[in-house]
């Protein structure tokens, strides 16, 4: 078995719940598909979070934020962006180990490709960028292009929206499959949602399991309150910003 995470966006209380988690179920491998970073209040522990903890981390449309591209982002992520490029700022008492982070950060890759399995953060047309919602399913000649692009299975987050399209262009939300996908012959994109701020209405963190024949999900509770009362302290990262994580959208 090995865990898939997503998404943590800076929220170290969501991801040390969901580690947790991971531990109970005696995991020790662990992958993340990028956005370690942005909206939340604590950049430098997440990353440092995911070096220690994950065997792979490849590169979200946020890390390419704050590495320098940008331009579509809206202004609350923008200002979350700056706010987080001033936290890993390479100068004053922290410049050591903000080094380190960016040296990490650098070398991150943008795909990773294990068995039948693709890993990107957005896409496997556009690595970090491209967001696959559920609502493509209505758009056949985009998914069959994505379906196109890739054996078997493609593992991405970006959305925040768990679930799984199948190469019927069907979209299955956790729930409707109780929260354990089969794997078959057949293709699926599988969306394994967001630790950091889930935007499927349960404000519960979300991974999944990857098992030998199926696709866990898991949620998590955490204390969202505590993450909610940093981003607000900052004084400067969007009040929506923290509104959301009670929300779960």
């Amino acid at each position: 078995m090995k865990a898939v995470i997503s998404d943590v966006h800076s929220n170290i209380e969501a991801f040390r719940a969901v580690l947790e988690d991971i531990g109970s179920l005696g995991i020790k491998d662990i992958l993340c598909l990028g956005d370690m970073v942005g909206y939340g209040p604590n950049p430098r522990e997440s990353i440092a979070l995911t070096i220690k903890t994950c065997r792979q981390t490849i590169l979200g449309n946020h890390e390419m934020a704050i590495m320098g591209e940008q331009e579509d982002f809206n202004e609350r992520a923008k200002a979350a962006v700056q706010w987080t490029k001033n936290q890993l700022a390479i100068s004053g008492k922290e410049a050591g180990v903000n080094k380190k982070l960016w040296d990490f950060l650098g070398q991150m890759k943008k795909i990773m490709v294990e068995g039948p399995f693709v890993f990107v953060h957005g896409s496997p047309r556009d690595y970090t960028r491209e967001y696959i919602f559920p609502r493509d399913i209505y758009e056949e000649e985009k998914l069959r292009d994505i379906f196109g692009r890739f054996e078997q299975y493609c593992m991405v987050g970006h959305t925040h929206l768990p679930g799984v399209i199948t190469e019927d262009l069907s979209f299955l939300q956790p729930q409707d499959f109780g929260n354990i996908y089969k794997l078959t012959s057949k293709k699926a994109i599988i969306n394994i949602g967001s630790v950091g701020q889930p935007r499927d209405g349960d404000n519960r963190a979300c991974y999944v399991v990857l098992h030998d024949d199926a696709v866990e999900y898991r949620r998590v509770p955490y204390d969202f309150q505590r993450t909610m009362e940093k981003i607000r302290a900052t004084g400067v990262l969007p009040e929506t910003l923290a509104k959301r994580l009670a929300e779960g959208k």
